[in-house]
């Protein structure tokens, strides 16, 4: 943590958060932290605002795996933001008497239609843009496991169990496992289209195919953590955890099991 000096402050440019944001800057020079204005020049990003504004701050930055990334909220603690606005002296002292642990999350890897890929910490989403269901074959590997029709499908991390994941009843899933998780959204079982109707879980080496089958509908919306992505056709979509990592900053004291119970129970 010492050789770490050059900060990199992620927010949404406004007045009202720019007036937030400025007595944190201030308090982190007077702890001898060295502000930055290019995010190649960090190796410390602070997101502040929250959850979201976390998920875009890797986005923004590229997923940086020669970064630490610490999440600052403007209201109340998320899942990922350890600190709030109003807990600045707590902040610096966590960090002096190291009270903080770098835990690696895992990132999915998507690729659409077998170009350049993006990455994931929540979860990617492919869902119909029309009141029509549309069909997708899954293959797992090179396995043709189920045909689905519905309205779409979620791929999600461990991390990102407790999102969107979770609001279609997926499991919650500890992010020490390296996995995705695969859910349903209102999928239809008959006798033409039959799935395995419940979320499953792949391990860190299974590749995940989703392949669009052409029947009139044709451009579902696939969307990356809090964005939808601008893809006109989408004839698959090939998802695997990535071979990267990401570095973010956390109180020992403040582990995921907790946050759960905090949010849910």
């Amino acid at each position: 943590m010492i050789s770490r000096k050059n900060l990199y402050f992620f927010f949404k440019q406004t007045p009202e958060m720019q007036d937030i944001v400025t007595p944190l800057k201030n308090l982190a020079e007077v702890h001898g932290f060295h502000l930055v204005h290019s995010i190649k020049e960090a190796n410390i990003v602070v997101s502040v605002g929250g959850d979201n504004a976390f998920l875009q701050a890797l986005r923004k930055t590229g997923f940086r795996e020669d970064c630490l990334y610490i999440g600052v909220n403007t209201d109340q603690l998320g899942f990922y933001t350890d600190f709030t606005i109003n807990d600045q002296e707590r902040m610096i002292q966590a960090m002096k008497n190291e009270e903080l642990e770098v835990r690696r999350y895992p990132v999915l890897e998507v690729s659409v239609n077998n170009e350049k890929p993006i990455f994931c910490l929540n979860e990617c989403s492919i869902r119909s843009n029309v009141i029509k269901t549309f069909v997708i074959d899954v293959v797992i590997d090179d396995f043709a496991f189920e045909t689905f029709r519905g309205d779409g499908m979620i791929v999600s991390t461990p991390t990102g169990s407790t999102a969107y994941n979770k609001s279609v009843r997926g499991a919650v899933i500890d992010p020490t496992l390296p996995s995705m998780q695969v859910s349903e959204l209102a999928s239809l079982n008959n006798n033409q289209y039959r799935t395995l109707g419940s979320p499953f879980v792949l391990g860190p080496d299974r590749t995940l195919l989703l392949k669009v089958v052409q029947d009139g509908n044709d451009h579902p919306i696939i969307g990356a953590d809090n964005e939808a992505l601008s893809l006109r056709h989408a004839k698959n979509i090939r998802i695997k955890l990535a071979d990267r990592q990401i570095k973010v900053l956390k109180l020992k004291t403040n582990s995921f099991w907790q946050k759960v119970q905090r949010n849910f129970l």
